[in-house]
């Protein structure tokens, strides 16, 4: 496997985020300017990526993944946990939003909440 260089998040002048302002086909040479988008985990450190990659590949079995890694499961907890601080804030509270939002859906399923007080619940989010 060829060895791809690090990505580079942060502007290594003044530490401030860098954005994607061009992309080129390395086939044909087309390029396009402006302002992209870039995914969080494009900005993950290697290490994170390639942790990232594995745990997604094991379809999140620590077991495997400590396999995998030839790691313990403390540390196999240890770099999720580092991972998931590395994506942000932001991360943690979409899943933990996620998460309500099915937890009101399967109670409105069950019968315990109306689909009234359902949407309610679910505005509220």
């Amino acid at each position: 496997m060829p060895h791809q260089p690090a990505p580079i998040s942060n502007c290594p002048s003044c530490a401030a985020r860098l954005r994607v302002a061009r992309l080129e086909c390395p086939e044909c040479g087309l390029a396009v300017e402006g302002n992209f988008q870039s995914s969080r985990l494009a900005l993950l450190s290697p290490e994170h990526q390639k942790f990232a990659e594995i745990f997604l590949a094991t379809r999140g079995n620590i077991r495997e993944v400590e396999q995998v890694l030839g790691l313990s499961y403390p540390t196999v907890r240890k770099r999720l946990d580092e991972l998931v601080e590395a994506l942000g804030a932001d991360a943690v509270a979409a899943a933990g939003a996620l998460n309500r939002r099915n937890e009101i859906l399967s109670r409105i399923e069950k019968g315990d909440l109306t689909a009234k007080e359902g949407a309610r619940l679910l505005r509220e989010l």
